[in-house]
């Protein structure tokens, strides 16, 4: 019994020492053949990696769940340099960027980290762009620190907490560390491939991802253990901050401009989109024919709507002051309780 049980012990073994190396292979496979294309800089101890281009007013673009900055350098960035300062950046432990070690993955350290590399870069208030879950980065941003932006562009932003994980992303509920980094190194990669075709089904979908997605618009990226890691824990952490991020909208003083494709597979468009209009003050919203990876499938729609987002961002707001004053005065003149003010 004993014997056939040690036999089990390293035939197990065997194959996870197979699975490292073959997940090792390519992820340097891929890192060979997709160098880094821009700048790092550290800011909190994370090293960030962000591509810069263009002069004129600052855009600020911030990639979703499990993304790149390469899904907005797919077409998105070189139409919008045209006429702007167009930074995009890698969220910690995405991309060519490293999350410390001792780092959160919380969206309040996340927007602490964006606006440390506004102050860096001495970004004079950047128009803030979110994507999914860049959405939400760029909402806690806007919260903490209201006096660094400009206004709000987001693309299918996640901005409240789903009832349900998208199966697209259901591998990446791992709450334990020790297991997250055991199925990266090992599971994680192979997978990935065999699944690809089923996984892009639901997050482009109905939309077909480009042909060279893989490589321009950075998709091969996701394929390295690092990369799984890093989204494990962004996704694992939005419980922490993001309820009391809901609470917190009514009291959002800049222009918020909402872009969703009706056809989303990943985020409901009413739960997230309609749901941030109905409560923050200066939000619209505009429904397109489309599913959630906008700036990959339809880059001219979203440059589009980013710049027509910044027109509105440079002018004058003085009704959105407004509107909170009043909304303040009808409070108190009903007795009813100010929205509680949680910190993030």
């Amino acid at each position: 019994m004993s014997h056939l049980l040690s036999i089990i012990v390293i035939l197990l073994l065997a194959i996870a020492a197979g699975l490292f190396l073959y997940t090792l292979f390519i992820a340097k496979r891929v890192e060979a053949g997709m160098p880094p294309e821009g700048r790092f800089i550290t800011v909190m101890g994370n090293r960030l990696h962000y591509i810069e281009q263009g002069k004129g007013p600052t855009i600020l673009l911030v990639h979703g769940l499990s993304g790149v900055a390469q899904h907005f350098g797919y077409s998105v960035i070189e139409q919008l340099a045209r006429d702007y300062h167009v930074i995009a950046i890698d969220r910690p432990g995405s991309g060519y960027s490293v999350r410390h070690p001792r780092s959160s993955a919380s969206l309040a350290v996340q927007a602490d980290i964006l606006g440390g590399l506004i102050d860096i870069l001495r970004l004079e208030k950047p128009l803030l762009v979110g994507h999914s879950l860049g959405g939400a980065v760029a909402l806690a941003t806007a919260l903490r620190y209201p006096e660094k932006a400009r206004g709000l562009a987001l693309v299918a932003p996640l901005t409240h907490l789903p009832g349900e994980v998208s199966p697209a992303f259901a591998a990446l509920t791992i709450r334990w560390s020790w297991l997250r980094k055991l199925v990266a190194w090992t599971l994680a990669t192979p997978l990935s491939i065999r699944k690809r075709e089923k996984i892009l089904g639901i997050v482009f979908g109905p939309e077909q991802p480009p042909a060279d997605f893989g490589l321009r618009g950075g998709g091969l990226l996701g394929l390295r253990p690092s990369h799984f890691i890093a989204a494990s824990s962004d996704l694992t952490a939005l419980e922490q901050v993001l309820p009391q991020m809901q609470q917190q909208y009514p009291r959002l003083a800049l222009p918020i401009a909402v872009l969703y494709g009706r056809q989303d597979r990943i985020l409901n468009p009413q739960e997230q989109g309609q749901a941030l209009v109905d409560i923050a003050p200066g939000t619209t919203l505009e429904l397109i024919d489309g599913g959630h990876m906008l700036p990959l499938t339809q880059p001219e729609v979203t440059a589009d709507f980013i710049r027509r987002a910044m027109d509105t961002a440079i002018q004058p707001r003085p009704s959105i002051a407004k509107v909170l004053d009043q909304t303040d005065h009808q409070l108190c003149s009903d007795d009813m309780p100010s929205p509680p003010q949680a910190a993030i």
